[in-house]
């Protein structure tokens, strides 16, 4: 099953240069000025369309926030090792991304970041022994 979130942006050269920035990879063959497609992971995609473009797919034109409007969604994955969730957020935070909080929890290790366009992402790392090495 493949996996795509669709966000609306302000502005698709932005929105692909920040993401260009986290490290992740673009699709050019479903990019063009109007969206900008990356891969998260094999069969898991961010798809960053222009505001109007993402209005006119299934009448969704009230649904289009904006970068005041609070995210309605956290995008959690996990990553490797917790300095590879460190690695992300600051990229994120290099890239004009806003940092929130860190949660160190027995089992987990957590970061969150919002995209310049309030899309609220949360990189995790499961440690060792934890329920999830089950």
């Amino acid at each position: 099953m493949s996996l795509f979130i669709s966000c609306p942006v302000d502005s698709v050269e932005r929105a692909t240069a920040f993401y260009d920035a986290l490290g992740w990879t673009r699709n050019a063959d479903m990019s063009n000025d109007q969206v900008s497609c990356f891969a998260v992971r094999p069969d898991q995609y961010v798809m960053l369309a222009s505001r109007e473009m993402y209005a006119s797919v299934g009448g969704v034109e009230e649904l289009v926030g904006g970068p005041d409007t609070p995210s309605k969604v956290t995008v959690s994955f996990d990553l490797d090792s917790q300095q590879a969730v460190d690695d992300l957020v600051e990229r994120a935070r290099a890239a004009g991304g806003r940092i929130g909080d860190t949660d160190d929890y027995p089992f987990m290790y957590q970061r969150q970041f919002d995209d310049p366009d309030g899309y609220h992402w949360s990189p995790f790392w499961m440690k060792s022994g934890s329920a999830a090495d089950a």
